[in-house]
This record gives structure tokens, C-alpha cells and sequence, in this order.
């Protein structure tokens, strides 16, 4: 049989992991969970200290992030959205920032595409 693909978007790392539990048991080929942002480098927050002047990057005070690199943390700092003027409206990450990739034969296909909608996983 021929190998079909998916890429389902999930608010919650659980939520796409209690998907990938149900799609074992079908004729998945490959499959994995990332996490993605607008910015490049790594998002989290590591509770920088504005009192003591741990701020990095006007984004990691405003948009309570953890840029890793230089760079990343000026793009994320001009983003209109880091001044708190406006929301930004460009599009970025709505929440689901979670992404499923899964390569299975495509007999299963509809069967996944049925379990991931009713999970709530965008596709």
C-alpha cells in the first residue's frame, strides 16, 4: 500500500500525545510531536527578574519569553505585539502550537483523520 501524511495542530502536548496513543493502533510508519513559535530558539519562560535587570530582550519582559539568541530576541522586541500598542494581528501562532506529523498507510488514513478531529486536532 502507499504511505499517506498528516499534520494535525493541537493546543496542549497532551492532547497530541493521547492522539498518538490511539494512531499506534493503527499502521502508523512514523510519527512525532514538536513544538513551534513565531520566533526562532527556544520559547520558555525562565522567570527573568525585571527588579534586578535580568531582562534580555524587551520581549522576554513583554511577551514573557526566554529567546535564546540575539537575534531572535530583537525580531521577537520589534514585533507590535511586544509593545502592548497592539495585538499585532500578523497571523502567528493562535494556540495551537503543537504539531503532529504522521506518516501511515493510507487504508488507515480516514480512520486517523476521524480520531485527530475528534480530539479537537486541527488539520
Amino acid at each position: 500500500m502507499s504511505e499517506k501524511n498528516i499534520l494535525a495542530y493541537f493546543k496542549a502536548p497532551e492532547e497530541a500525545e493521547g492522539v498518538a496513543r490511539k494512531l499506534q493502533a493503527l499502521r502508523v510508519i512514523d510519527m512525532s510531536i514538536d513544538t513551534f513559535s513565531k520566533y526562532p530558539g527556544d520559547a520558555r519562560y525562565t522567570g527573568n527578574n525585571p527588579l534586578t535587570g535580568d531582562i534580555p530582550s524587551l520581549a522576554t519582559m513583554t511577551l514573557n519569553s526566554a529567546i535564546d539568541s540575539r537575534s531572535a530576541g530583537i525580531l521577537a522586541s520589534a514585533d507590535a505585539s511586544a509593545s502592548g500598542m497592539s495585538h499585532g494581528g500578523d497571523g502567528g501562532p493562535t494556540g495551537r502550537n503543537i504539531l503532529l506529523t504522521v506518516v501511515l498507510d493510507s487504508g488507515s488514513f480516514d480512520q486517523a483523520l476521524k480520531i485527530i478531529e475528534e480530539a479537537g486536532g486541527m488539520i
